[in-house]
């Protein structure tokens, strides 16, 4: 059989890291752009994978092209969590979600590669309430729309894993915090295993029956915000009272993270997207794990072994030796 190649935008990042290194154990030729290789340090030396220094929101339509010539597929997984404000959605949100789809569908038909598989999330609606739920479902849109290019999407609830940028930041806000104020702390989750996710992509290559489908993502357990929060700290060894924000001091906390520099922990739009709950009906989950090749993995059999000081500490010593 003739050793696929596939190009994996985002593939430096947390998700496109466990992508790329489960596509390299099925021996599928990987190509990762990233604006600066030492981005990507991680993945040069694994064995099928050849990394690109090229900035992909400025390349040029030919330069995307050539990047793809002779691929199989294409995975897309650049996302952004925040934006500025804008209607119906800022320009970071636009740029990410909407233009770069769009531009690498069309390169994708430009160089005959016939699969495109895209990350989108979970909630992700023209109507819904945030801009970033708004310009997720608009990049659904921007997936589909070459003809010749075989679009699958996936929208997962949100991502856990051993660098994911979730439950570490609340680990990390319990150990400088003496209580965590928390907004929209019955917001409903569904955490699914950043493992999980990178399985039902490469599976999705393999499968032809995938071609032109939506796949809803989620873990086999529904969490509120405050559980949580309240678990990341238990696991971390620095457990903190977790406060009950009301919706207007929320929205006053929020936009006070957005005026400090830096990212913000947490923004207005973030609180908006929490407005609709981040899980799916379970007859769903249960069809498309199985149709995926998922065995769904427990929050509690990994969070604690990432979160847990003690653990970190021994894992380094394995790895060393020790």
């Amino acid at each position: 059989m003739r050793q696929m190649t596939v190009v994996v935008f985002g593939g430096s990042g947390f998700i496109g890291s466990a992508v790329v290194a489960q596509l390299v154990e099925q021996g599928v030729r990987v190509r990762v752009p990233t604006r600066r290789a030492e981005h990507a340090r991680h993945l040069i030396f694994l064995p099928t994978v050849e990394v690109v220094e090229l900035d992909i929101n400025r390349a040029a339509p030919a330069a995307l092209a050539a990047l793809l010539d002779g691929a199989d597929a294409a995975i897309n997984l650049v996302g952004v969590l925040h934006s500025r404000r804008g209607a119906p959605y800022g320009p970071q949100f636009r740029q990410a979600h909407v233009e770069l789809p769009r531009r690498i569908v069309a390169a994708c038909a430009a160089a005959g590669v016939p699969r495109y598989l895209h990350m989108s999330a979970l909630g992700a609606d023209r109507d819904g309430p945030s801009m970033y739920q708004r310009s997720k479902a608009d990049g659904e849109i921007a997936a589909r729309s070459e003809d010749s290019v075989a679009a699958t999407i996936f929208r997962p609830s949100v991502v856990f894993g051993p660098d994911d940028h979730f439950l570490n930041l609340f680990a990390a806000m319990q150990k400088w915090l003496p209580v965590v104020p928390l907004a929209c702390a019955g917001a409903e989750f569904q955490p699914i295993y950043v493992g999980d996710v990178a399985r039902a992509f490469v599976h999705a290559l393999r499968d032809p029956k995938t071609r032109h489908q939506v796949y809803a993502l989620g873990g086999p357990a529904i969490y509120t915000l405050a559980e949580l929060v309240r678990l990341a700290g238990h696991w971390s060894h620095h457990r903190r009272p977790v406060i009950e924000l009301p919706a207007a001091l929320g929205r006053l906390q929020a936009l006070l993270f957005e005026l400090l520099p830096g990212t913000p922990l947490m923004s207005r739009d973030n609180l908006d997207s929490m407005k609709c709950d981040n899980v799916l009906d379970p007859a769903i989950q249960a069809l498309t794990a199985a149709t995926l090749g998922i065995k769904l993995t427990a929050l509690e059999a990994v969070a604690p072994g990432y979160l847990s000081p003690h653990e970190r500490l021994d894992d380094f010593r394995a790895r060393a030796g020790r």
